[in-house]
């Protein structure tokens, strides 16, 4: 009974360590570096070195020359390298980085922007109450990319929301590795342009901000 006691205090106490394992993306410059454990509950993106951050696990990743641009979310960060050297030369370094930092570093990624968003949801619900018809079509095309293609391309490493509505015109923006992709203007055209049309208005034109 007591080796048993001991055994479960000690199994408690055992800290589960962080395993990553790279992943290539639709975008060639672009490699996923995928977590067993979740990094944070809202996405994050720093497109330059000179734009300083809390979390130190960024700032560190951009002091190796050839990383460009970060983007993290869920499980996963995705590293936008330069063109200057292949992924072959640098994945199993980037790899072994981020595994060494998150267990050997006190990782937290503190939801700054909760407040914000309090206040942003604040002033839109005083907002709601003018909803004109194009808000109600706002609202269908993020149900719509919520369902059937923030799931795929988060998969891809990368995210996307609408940016604006207006005049048939759908605005999005591409973060993470769906940013610069090649084939984005591919996916956007044969595949979301092409659901939204077939579900909410076939006169709709889909742009990437």
């Amino acid at each position: 009974m007591a080796y048993y006691i001991y055994f479960c205090v000690l199994t408690k106490n055992i800290k589960m360590l962080y395993s990553i394992y790279a992943e290539s993306t639709p975008n060639p410059k672009v490699m996923k570096f995928v977590c067993n454990k979740i990094l944070t509950t809202e996405s994050i993106q720093i497109k330059s070195k000179n734009d300083k951050h809390e979390i130190e696990l960024i700032n560190k990743l951009f002091d190796f020359p050839f990383v460009k641009e970060i983007y993290i979310n869920s499980n996963f960060i995705s590293i936008t390298k330069t063109n200057n050297i292949e992924w072959e030369s640098i994945a199993i370094q980037l790899r072994s980085f981020i595994s060494d930092f998150l267990n050997n570093n006190d990782f937290s990624i503190k939801t700054s922007t909760q407040n914000s968003n309090k206040n942003t949801e604040e002033v839109k619900s005083k907002c709601d109450n003018k909803e004109s018809s194009d808000s109600d079509i706002e609202n269908q095309i993020k149900s719509i990319l919520n369902q059937y293609i923030k799931p795929a391309v988060e998969l891809d490493g990368g995210e996307i929301s609408l940016a604006s509505y207006k005049n048939n015109i759908v605005k999005v923006e591409l973060k993470g590795a769906c940013n610069g992709c090649p084939s984005s203007t591919v996916t956007l055209k044969n595949g979301i342009e092409n659901l939204l049309r077939q579900k909410i208005n076939p006169d709709i034109e889909v742009i990437a901000v």
